[in-house]
């Protein structure tokens, strides 16, 4: 005999269904029984990103024979692309398929495209014949070959996109945040999510990357294969036990029509008077526009404003149809300023991306040249070091969290520490120490090579050690952890409540641009200086490579002197909204 379930058990969660299309009950659906298969198949996502991505350069120089600034442009490349296609993730997720069917269909060519990768490795014709690197007699891979590396690498970047989109969203429709007891439950959700994330780099970073330089690349991708599986298999069998949200809809459209209607508009003369202008106030029984956050008014990008003049070719009598692409409430404009305002932010961020790229590019290949021994007998591998970079960033999370916020909330009357703009600067501020750290050490590099007739022997070990490089991936590591958490903050909380997926795409925009923007930046790099001295020679030992990293660290100089002065102008949306006599809106947990 079952006992009766209470009022509570039986309980529909508002705005969610099962798996049957009918409202899904507290009792049986989401929670922690849906959300650890969620989190499962996130830790094993980074687990074979990573996995690949860190040791890829490796791959391409030794085994595929490419050049060095080459192989830093296929892995930037790679991650950029990952990165950039999660706007289409999102998009595709919020438009069509939904979370749950973006995340399935993500893992699944994710997987496709790493099985490719393995095969790769495994089928003799397609890897160039071995040889010395560096010899006259190595023969850099061909079109066929280049052809089945990229077809695995962009199939899986595609993946990893559509399932990044979504995967962290799908793992908060599985708690109710108008339960007191689910929101508590949901932000622990994000500290298991962050922490398995960070478990699944480390686990990439040395075991996976272990075995594919001790054991063999095959078995290190077939892992990497076989994991992917493995964490889709369990992401759908928890099929039944999930809460699914219904399409929210294109943002972009919003912002699209906002622009449009300005733009039909031009000619038409402002009113002295904002209170004339179309808004919220003036629909009737639209329920969904009225449950925005209001925002006040502003007298900056004055243009859009005409988006929302009533005239005799606007339908209007007391009801309006939203989103025609002539007429826009003003309360849509403002949000549209909102969102203008993040913008430069967003540019002056990106080039600390850009410096996080030559941590899994040059960096590496400058480990592959050094004393990687522990001991006498067990030798790390060059792309192990990036287990630095993640430890980095743990610590400097569980500092932050421990050390500097009860700090703030102490001495600076400040619960939640650091602003996200101070944040990024700090962040900013590591980058740049990275790249001197990064080219002292390389300039001492070669001074060892030179010293000991190293120099035109590009396998040669140089009696150096590897850990010289450790600086550089402590300061970017500690970077990251700042600026990503301060980022991802700042775009969340700034932006207006229904743009919040358009807003993180930003965010996610600009560690793709960072990667994009390094792959250019190493090109014309290499082009102009191929003719003297080459600066990304192919030969290390032969380079210049501490000038890059000079240039890189006046660059961020130059960055940061903008971000420091568009962050001094720069008000932020919860002042806005004091000033007019707004409460702000919970903006939920801050996470990805």
């Amino acid at each position: 005999m079952t006992l009766p379930q209470t009022q509570q058990e039986t309980k529909a969660v508002a705005d969610a269904w099962d798996y049957k299309g009918q409202p899904a009950l507290k009792s049986t659906s989401g929670g922690w029984s849906g959300a650890a298969m969620i989190l499962g198949v996130e830790a094993v996502e980074r687990l074979v990103t990573l996995g690949i991505a860190v040791n890829l350069v490796v791959y391409l120089t030794r085994t595929m024979h490419l050049g060095n600034a080459s192989a830093a442009n296929i892995v930037t490349n790679f991650m950029g692309t990952s990165y950039i296609l999660t706007l289409l993730g999102g998009y595709v997720a919020d438009t069509f398929l939904g979370r749950y069917l973006t995340v399935g269909v993500g893992a699944t060519v994710q997987a496709i495209g790493v099985t490719i990768l393995t095969f790769s490795t495994i089928v003799p014709s397609l890897q160039p014949p071995k040889c010395d690197l560096g010899s006259a007699s190595c023969i850099p891979a061909n079109g066929k070959q280049l052809a089945v590396l990229f077809t695995a690498l962009y199939m899986t970047a595609l993946g990893t996109a559509f399932l990044k989109s979504s995967v962290s969203g799908f793992g908060t429709d599985q708690f109710d945040e108008s339960d007191p007891k689910e929101k508590g439950r949901m932000i622990k959700f994000f500290s298991w999510f962050f922490f398995l994330i960070n478990v699944g780099a480390l686990t990439a970073v040395t075991i996976l990357v272990y075995i594919q330089d001790k054991v063999g690349r095959k078995f290190g991708y077939g892992i990497c294969a076989c994991a992917i599986v493995v964490g889709l298999v369990v992401f759908l069998s928890g099929t039944k036990k999930y809460r699914f949200k219904k399409l929210v809809g294109n943002p972009l459209a919003q912002f699209a029509s906002v622009f449009v209607a300005a733009w039909r508009k031009r000619h038409m003369k402002l009113p002295s008077d904002a209170s004339v202008l179309f808004n919220v106030d003036d629909i009737i029984g639209d329920e969904n526009v009225k449950d925005k956050q209001k925002l006040p008014h502003s007298k900056e990008f004055r243009f859009l404003d005409k988006a929302a003049i009533k005239d005799s070719s606007t339908e209007f009598s007391g009801t309006a149809i939203l989103n025609n692409w002539n007429l826009a409430t003003l309360n849509d404009v403002e949000e549209v300023k909102l969102v203008i305002r993040m913008l430069p932010t967003w540019g002056t961020t990106i080039m600390f991306w850009t410096v996080y790229a030559q941590m899994t590019t040059f960096s590496v290949s400058q480990a592959t040249t050094m004393d990687r021994h522990i001991g006498k007998s067990f030798e790390i591998p060059p792309a192990s070091l990036t287990a630095f970079f993640v430890a980095s960033v743990m610590l400097v999370i569980v500092f932050y969290d421990r050390i500097i916020v009860p700090l703030c909330a102490r001495y600076l009357n400040n619960p939640h520490g650091f602003t996200p703009l101070q944040r990024i600067a700090i962040g900013l501020v590591m980058s740049i120490f990275a790249m001197i750290a990064a080219a002292l050490t390389e300039i001492r590099r070669l001074n060892v090579a030179q010293s000991h007739g190293l120099t035109n022997n590009p396998n040669a070990v140089i009696p150096m050690s590897v850990f010289w490089l450790v600086p550089q991936f402590l300061l970017v590591g500690g970077g990251e952890a700042l600026t990503y958490i301060g980022q991802l903050d700042f775009f969340l909380r700034e932006c207006p409540k229904g743009m919040k997926t358009m807003s993180t795409g930003l965010f996610i925009s600009t560690i793709s641009l960072g990667f994009f923007f390094s792959s250019i930046l190493v090109s014309i790099v290499d082009k102009v200086t191929t003719k003297t001295r080459p600066w990304l020679a192919d030969n290390l030992n032969q380079g210049k490579l501490y000038d890059f990293y000079w240039l890189l660290a006046i660059l961020s100089v130059l960055n940061m002197m903008l971000f420091f002065y568009c962050a001094k102008r720069y008000v932020y949306k919860e002042k806005r909204l004091a000033e007019a006599g707004i409460q702000m809106e919970d903006s939920g947990p801050v996470c990805h």
